[in-house]
């Protein structure tokens, strides 16, 4: 049972696709409609303000080289592929712990919320570091993967047009659809169509398409699912607290677990067929996602428990 993802498991519903999606070249008139489509899901100002491209994972070096190579900050800790995707583009890296010291950047990067912890960084505090930023001609790059369910009033996608600031989006963890791959750059129009024309004429394939336009304007269904993760959200962390895990943040696709007992319950975990996301360099957090199905959360309750008896157990024979 794969619980290491902060990919929502219960996806947006499959349907038939049409036999063109795969056997003609994706219509560039489907590409615009996604385009104005994204637009309004996300609140950028307008298409033109949109790159889509078969997921934000192609999309981090090609950002990262919309400037000169220079100093590239990363607020971290964080998703380590947007540091490794501004060394490829040629610069010199290193990760920041603290928000201000992004100030002296060439090309700022965050996630906001953040992966793994849900961190927030408000919005008049990233406007004051992009205005910065682009005095000085850098460029500060907001990843917005899990915004969807974060408080979109910090979200960055109204302001892409003043220039200066990208904002990534992800359209498979929220919509349970990561093998779709699709994802979207949030620019001033300028940028949007460099990234266009790096990504090369059908970048987004037929089936993405399809998906991408009619999830993305179900907003009765993505309604439905913020308020159906909050849930159980709820539910998973009164689950953990039954047996003195303490949940630290993260978002309601998934749980940010920093604690002394985190390796041993990584173990306990593993050996019951259940696979959270630990971290090398931080062996004491733990990042959990939800169970997809009532047989998965009793499944996760019994792994739990067999791991609490084992520490009664130990401590007991500590005792001794």
């Amino acid at each position: 049972m794969d619980l290491s993802t902060g990919i929502n498991p219960h996806s947006y519903p499959l349907f038939d696709l049409p036999a063109t999606a795969l056997s003609r070249l994706p219509e560039a008139g489907q590409l615009r409609e996604l385009a104005e489509i994204a637009a309004r899901a996300y609140g950028a100002p307008s298409a033109a303000h949109v790159s889509a491209a078969p997921g934000t994972q192609i999309l981090l070096p090609r950002v990262a080289s919309l400037v000169q190579p220079g100093k590239a900050l990363v607020l971290g800790p964080t998703y380590a592929e947007h540091a490794r995707a501004a060394a490829i583009a040629g610069h010199a890296v290193a990760e920041v712990r603290d928000f201000d010291g992004l100030a002296d950047a060439d090309l700022a990067v965050l996630v906001n919320p953040n992966n793994p912890d849900g961190r927030v960084i408000e919005k008049a505090r990233l406007l004051d570091l992009a205005a910065r930023l682009r005095a000085n001609d850098g460029l500060l790059v907001v990843d917005e993967a899990f915004m969807d369910v974060g408080p979109v009033e910090q979200s960055l996608a109204g302001d892409v047009g003043e220039g200066g600031i990208v904002v990534l989006r992800s359209f498979g963890k929220f919509f349970g659809l990561a093998g779709v791959r699709l994802g979207f750059a949030l620019a001033d129009p300028l940028t949007a169509e460099r990234l266009d024309a790096q990504l090369g004429p059908w970048a987004v394939a037929g089936p993405a398409l399809e998906y991408g336009i009619r999830a993305l304007a179900d907003t009765k269904w993505q309604a439905a699912m913020r308020q159906r993760l909050a849930q159980e959200t709820g539910r998973l962390d009164a689950l953990l607290g039954q047996f003195d895990v303490p949940v630290a943040g993260g978002t309601s696709l998934f749980r940010y677990l920093p604690f002394p007992g985190a390796p041993s319950l990584f173990s306990a975990l593993g050996s019951s067929g259940v696979l959270v996301r630990h971290f090398a360099e931080r062996p004491q957090v733990l990042r959990i996602g939800l169970p997809g199905s009532e047989g998965e959360w009793q499944r996760l309750e019994g792994a739990l428990a067999a791991w609490a008896l084992e520490r009664e157990d130990a401590a007991r024979e500590f005792g001794k």
